[in-house]
């Protein structure tokens, strides 16, 4: 049992002693909810902006506020990329090192990492999936994933920068709080609104269909109401880019190192490739609300939700293998690059290879994996109780209860890994994060060629069988005391149980089945047929490389998967597998006050969390009691760790009305997340090394990570200068106890690949994590005003400098996040248009080596037309400017890749009656 204790509490109670002084004003009256947010109708553009800056203004807590312009009208498709214009909010198209695709997917605050960022759905967590593989079996975060989240469901988005007590724990640096609608809230008995449109989507030149419709009905005097809301949408996506698989160091005894020692201890790319992905997704699901009110003092409320994501994809990706190339195989210590060769910030950044002689694995120069994923999807669902009881005057109750799931599946990979460039030569030269040029001498890209001469089947490798569920269930009960006259006007307490489960049971890493009487590496058994790469593959990333690409198509890949063995007892890796299961107890009180031109409150929020982590671990000794020995990965057993945590947060909000439109505000706080998923529960990944003697590299977990907690002081300025204008300035300060961290161990792991195919203990370089501490500290500027009649404008800045204990870099930390729109409004038409950049920030580690993503900027832009008070034409551009999503390692020397998605139109046909 781990516990602690924090004195902020004291520092909390003497920042508000001065409050003491003021003069008191009633408490507000029991039928009144200050956190019910729904009551307003609004429309257009000046009417959300209106709605979210009177929110934001009355709230004593520090919060943002996203109104919808209309039923089902967001400001953006995407919730993530309305977040984006947030102060203080970033946003990420990919949830780990996987590479960005076209929609924005996590959400994250003042320079930290998405998983520190809570999201919310009415105010309880919501349980989520992943569809991409390397995030269900790989970087395993607490974010979650809003692909899965269409913007039609939102009323409005609150986004907290300050904690309450009464809050439920979970966001270190703040929280999403995605609010839904409420029946009763319609103006009329019955109504209905939908949209019906298609999205076109310019790099896979593809056109397909969305709708989602809403209908409400509640009876005549308004004490029973239902909402039903369903949506269906498709989307074709191709992402061209060229990708880097990691540096390598030139070895002493390799033929490269022997023939220049200048070049020992020199980084090379370990593999550069022309990589395509295609997908189809498809979003399907809906929500169902029942709300009663038998009494003016009774309301129960019951919610349903389900979203699926079906997302099958295709990942080719052709490449020239460095690694094999310098480190050699069994028997080869490599090649030596030509005279001419190019040294920068200690990393090979140019040389050239000439052919070898014979056709054989080590002259192999190239690598070419098909990946293909049929019945990947993501999931999630809720259904949720509550109810509000206004017992007296004196004394309202809430509770509510819950149940959420989340899955994110990949069943099969369908994969060939074939050795391509044989006896070619090669060369390459990197230009920062720009694309390298390269190539595989004089290989044919375009046609596969003779089989064992131009093309050799490698390996066929891959997880299947992958079905990650996350579930939580909840429960709580909250109440107000409401209080007469006197310095404090209601006092909040409350309890809460949740259970919160992470399981991956089963991973079969499928290889070929030697016990078929067809040979896998026998040509005879392989696809036939191909087609190329897109003609405009890769046309705006730049750079010289293969462009015109063969492969084989998903059909074919998925016969000849029969020749692979999946067999889910012999093949199950047990090192990819895990569970988790928290459970969190907390109770809190809270007092607020209320006086003549300022409102805060006090609060104490309890904490208790019992971790019980899952791992399979390789055993020594084959014969000890427990030991499974069915895998042909070596002999496992199960190995159960257990932690309890307890943790006291305190937290406190001024706001004071120094003026009729001016507002001071000052927070301070101490809150709690949990660490990541893969963190904790680690599954453990490994990149074997291309040389038989070589060290591999890998990541893996740490049960006995304790909950991060975060120290936050907030001081905020803000001017109401005029109608649906605001300018604000805030400084922040973070101060991160238990910070995961990383570290490097060695460890030994059972390999079975093409070159070790009978399988063999290989050293590993291990990262895993560890508790550390770091800090943020930052500004936030932001202004927002109408120009004449018609027309409005915002903008805002956002400074964070993060720095951590041990000195390496901060996840997710960029410097610099700016916004800037402008938008018009008359009784006929509507546009916007939008600008976003971020700086560079961290993002990881990937195949032992950091992972940075460079700076970015988006253009995006809307178009409304109201047709009459029933019907209206929208259409919203995304990715106007078609941003390239750029990667590199520990120097801009070291590229890691370059992705280009191209752009997104969305038009729809709205209604309502």
């Amino acid at each position: 049992m781990k516990v602690r204790k924090t004195i902020l509490s004291v520092s909390i109670v003497a920042a508000l002693g001065f409050a003491g002084q003021a003069v008191a004003q009633d408490a507000a009256p029991a039928n009144q909810d200050a956190t019910d947010l729904d009551t307003i109708v609004v429309k257009g553009i000046r009417g959300a902006i209106e709605q979210s800056l009177d929110t934001k203004r009355d709230d004593v807590t520090r919060v943002e506020v996203i109104t919808s312009e209309d039923i089902g009208k967001m400001p953006d498709k995407n919730v993530a990329d309305s977040l984006a214009r947030v102060p203080g909010v970033n946003i990420s198209a990919a949830s780990a090192n996987e590479g960005a695709f076209d929609e924005n997917d996590r959400v994250s605050m003042r320079g930290t990492s998405p998983s520190f960022t809570q999201t919310l759905i009415d105010g309880h967590n919501i349980a989520s999936g992943d569809w991409f593989v390397l995030n269900q079996t790989g970087t395993v975060g607490r974010s979650v994933s809003y692909s899965l989240l269409p913007s039609e469901l939102v009323d409005k988005v609150v986004v907290r920068k300050s904690s309450e007590a009464k809050l439920v724990e979970g966001g270190a640096v703040g929280s999403v709080d995605i609010v839904t609608r409420n029946p009763l809230n319609f103006e009329k008995g019955f109504s209905i609104f939908g949209s019906v449109g298609a999205v076109y989507a310019d790099q896979p030149s593809k056109t397909d269909p969305q709708i989602s419709v809403l209908g409400n009905w509640k009876n005549a005097d308004g004490t029973f109401g239902i909402t039903v809301q369903a949506f269906s949408e498709e989307r074709h996506l191709r992402r061209d880019g060229q990708e880097i698989l990691g540096y390598e160091q030139i070895g002493a005894g390799t033929a490269a190192g022997v023939a220049h020692p200048d070049l020992v201890g020199v980084f090379f790319p370990t593999m550069i490739g022309s990589a395509l992905f295609e997908q189809e997704r498809k979003r399907t699901g809906g929500m169902f609300t029942a709300q009663w009110k038998p009494a003016d003092n009774f309301e129960l409320e019951a919610n349903y939700f389900r979203s699926d994501m079906k997302a099958d994809n295709y990942n080719r990706n052709y490449l020239i293998w460095g690694a094999r190339i310098i480190n050699g195989t069994a028997g080869n210590n490599g090649q030596v690059p030509l005279p001419g060769y190019v040294v920068r910030n200690n990393t090979l950044v140019s040389a050239d290879f000439a052919p070898t002689p014979g056709v054989t694995p080590s002259n192999a120069f190239g690598i070419y994996d098909q990946i293909s994923r049929p019945g990947s999807k993501s999931s999630t669902e809720f259904f949720s109780l509550s109810g509000k009881w206004d017992v007296s005057e004196k004394l309202r109750l809430s509770a509510q209860a819950g149940t959420s799931e989340g899955h994110g599946e990949t069943p099969v990979q369908d994969v060939a890994e074939w050795d391509v460039g044989l006896n070619s030569g090669g060369h390459w030269r990197l230009n920062g994060v720009g694309a390298a040029d390269w190539g595989l001498g004089n290989a044919n890209t375009g046609a596969p060629g003779v089989p064992n001469t131009d093309y050799r089947l490698d390996w066929i490798f891959g997880f299947n069988d992958i079905d990650v569920e996350d579930k939580e269930d909840w429960g709580q009960i909250d109440g107000t005391y409401f209080l007469d006259g006197g310095l404090v006007s209601s006092i909040d307490f409350g309890v809460r149980e949740a259970r919160h489960e992470r399981n991956l049971d089963q991973v079969t890493a499928q290889g070929p089945n030697f016990a078929l009487p067809e040979d896998p590496f026998n040509p005879a058994t392989w696809p036939q047929g191909y087609t190329n790469y897109p003609g405009d593959f890769a046309n705006g990333i730049g750079g010289n490389f293969p462009r015109n690409i063969w492969y084989f198509s998903p059909e074919s890949l998925s016969r000849f998967a029969r020749l692979a063995n999946r067999d889910p007892v012999s093949r199950f890796y047990y090192l990819g597998a895990y569970g988790l299961e928290e459970r969190s107890s907390a109770a809190y009180g809270q007092l607020n006050f209320q006086g003549e031109r300022w409102t805060a409150n006090l609060g104490m929020r309890y904490v208790r969390t019992q971790e019980e982590v899952t791992n399979y671990v390789q055993a020594t000794n084959p014969n000890e009691p427990g030991v499974i020995t069915t895998s042909a990965f070596g002999p496992y057993k199960r190995e159960v760790t257990k932690n309890t945590y307890k943790d006291w947060l305190p937290s406190a909000n001024l706001k004071l009305d120094i003026a009729e439109d001016k507002v001071l505000r000052f927070a301070a706080s101490r809150t709690l997340t949990r660490p990541d998923f893969s963190a904790i529960a680690g599954a453990v990944s490994l990149l074997p090394p291309a040389d038989v003697n070589g060290v591999g590299s890998g990541t893996g977990g740490n049960p006995n990570l304790a909950p991060i907690l975060s120290t936050n002081l907030d001081a905020t300025f803000e001017w109401y200068y005029g109608e649906r204008a605001l300018f604000s300035l805030g400084v922040f300060s973070m101060n991160i106890d238990n910070y995961v961290s990383l570290a490097n161990v060695r460890r030994q792991y059972m390999t079975i690949d093409a070159q070790r195919p009978n399988g063999v203990l290989v050293d590993y370089d291990i990262t895993i994590p560890v508790n550390s501490g770091a800090k943020v500290n930052g500004f936030e500027i932001a202004w927002e005003g109408p120009i004449g009649d018609y027309f409005g404008a915002f903008a805002n800045y956002t400074y964070a400098e993060g720095d951590t204990d041990d000195g390496t870099p901060m996840l997710g930390t960029s410097e610099n996040t700016y916004n800037v729109g402008l938008w018009f409004e008359n009784d006929k038409f509507n546009a916007r248009v939008n600008y976003t950049y971020r700086s560079e920030f961290f993002s990881g580690l990937d195949r032992a080596s950091s992972f940075y993503q460079d700076d970015i900027d988006s253009v995006s832009a809307s178009f409304g037309y109201k047709i009459n008070d029933h019907m209206s034409l929208s259409l919203d551009a995304m990715n106007l400017n078609n941003p390239k999503t750029k990667y590199y390692a520990e120097n801009k020397d070291r590229p890691r890749s370059i992705y280009e998605n191209g752009r997104q139109y969305y038009l729809n046909f709205r209604f309502n009656y």
